[in-house]
């Protein structure tokens, strides 16, 4: 006789940072939440699985991050972001042209955002989960199969049990099996671009300040970190086409030290990498619709951008937020068709707008010829000039209306 199904009210496909959020978010306010992911998270840095990029959360992130008790365990090892500085080093050598710094203090008392690596992410989040009660995490167990009907979900797990479930939320990653599953197409746009993700330290403190250097390949973004060891550190995204971040990835240290304080324009004094690099394809994807029967999509399992502006995560967290407060408010019929036709209406147009956005000023960085940087350059600085057009970029940026 087949095993009993396990009854919950969410069940959550996707351990990363958006699913483990997802998780500490849906237990927090009182809904019984199954969260599965084939591979176990990976929690310390020096790990040859950790993922050493960095998330940047937004401040309307935050909301979400403190309901859920996240918060008070990450704020310790946050570090701030109040400054998001611009350089166009388009001209003849890699050198600084044209600086341009958006201040957080110009539409806010607080920073834009908080620096954390994403292995320490995982860390935290796991131990959080282990104090909610109607949690059930399990590491190391995937999702293998899904059959909707108007009354749930039954999923079926790796480890041979089965879960119906009222909502299945997909946070299973841009080649999620839950959207698969459920038969929702996603168009995807590649840009023959990758990206390095690394940690360095600099003798010139970071003061809190975000900088993204445009050249050409995409942009050399620093992040700050909390100190390491006693010196100034930040965490670095160098987006390049394929073929040059592999042969950057792939140089002896000193060589590929020499190639990023190039590349950073000495504004920080000499950079020393502090840990190994990891390279990362770059796409935008996004999914037809962000719903099926019983399904809500959110995260890269919706969209994914690449790493201009802090985006990505804060998206995440949008979809999340969004999905939680429709869930809060008619808890009754969660995952029912009314509210997730709310999800959709309410999250993919504006997904879409960004989308749209990241691709342009990707595209924009991208560009190689002299003239097309200068044009970069020249938009930059007229933008900037203009305070009202200023603040209308931050606060979009943050997705404040």
């Amino acid at each position: 006789m087949p095993e009993q199904a396990i009854q919950t009210d969410v069940l959550i496909s996707g351990g990363g940072v958006a699913g483990l959020t997802a998780a500490a978010a849906f237990g927090a306010a009182g809904f019984t939440t199954i969260c599965v992911d084939p591979t176990p998270p990976v929690t310390t840095e020096t790990d040859p699985g950790a993922d050493l990029r960095t998330t940047a959360f937004l401040h309307p992130s935050r909301k979400v991050l403190e309901s859920s008790g996240l918060w008070e365990r990450l704020a310790p090892f946050a570090a701030p972001l109040q400054i998001m500085r611009i350089i166009d080093a388009g001209g003849a050598e890699p050198e600084a042209r044209l600086t341009r710094d958006f201040d957080a203090s110009d539409i806010s008392d607080e920073p834009f955002g908080w620096n954390l690596p994403n292995w320490l992410l995982r860390r935290e989040m796991v131990a959080r989960l282990a104090e909610l009660p109607l949690v059930d995490f399990r590491p190391g167990v995937a999702t293998t199969g899904l059959v909707t009907r108007e009354t749930g979900a039954e999923v079926s797990l790796s480890d041979g049990s089965r879960v119906t479930a009222r909502l299945v939320v997909a946070a299973d990653g841009r080649n999620s099996f839950i959207r698969e599953a459920a038969g929702i197409p996603v168009k995807t746009t590649r840009y023959g671009q990758k990206a390095l993700a690394f940690a360095v330290t600099h003798p010139i403190p970071h003061n809190n300040v975000s900088t993204e250097i445009h050249r050409s390949g995409g942009p050399f973004t620093l992040v700050p970190l909390p100190d390491r060891d006693g010196s100034p550190s930040s965490a670095i995204v160098w987006m390049e086409r394929g073929a040059e971040a592999e042969r950057l990835a792939a140089l002896p240290e000193a060589e590929f030290e020499a190639a990023m304080n190039a590349r950073s324009t000495g504004i920080l004094g000499p950079l020393t990498l502090v840990t190994r690099r990891s390279v990362w394809p770059m796409m935008t994807q996004i999914a037809s619709s962000f719903t099926a029967q019983r399904v809500a999509l959110i995260a890269e399992a919706a969209h994914v951008i690449p790493p201009i502006g802090a985006q990505g995560l804060n998206m995440s967290l949008a979809d999340l937020t969004c999905l939680l407060d429709l869930c809060e408010k008619d808890p009754a019929h969660i995952g029912e068709p009314a509210m997730l036709a709310a999800y959709n209406r309410r999250r993919w147009p504006e997904v879409k707008a960004r989308e749209i956005g990241i691709d342009l000023l990707n595209r924009a960085s991208m560009v190689e010829s002299r003239p097309l940087r200068d044009l970069r350059a020249a938009a930059l600085g007229a933008l900037y000039s203009l305070k009202p057009v200023r603040k209308t970029l931050m606060r979009a940026g943050l997705g404040v209306r």
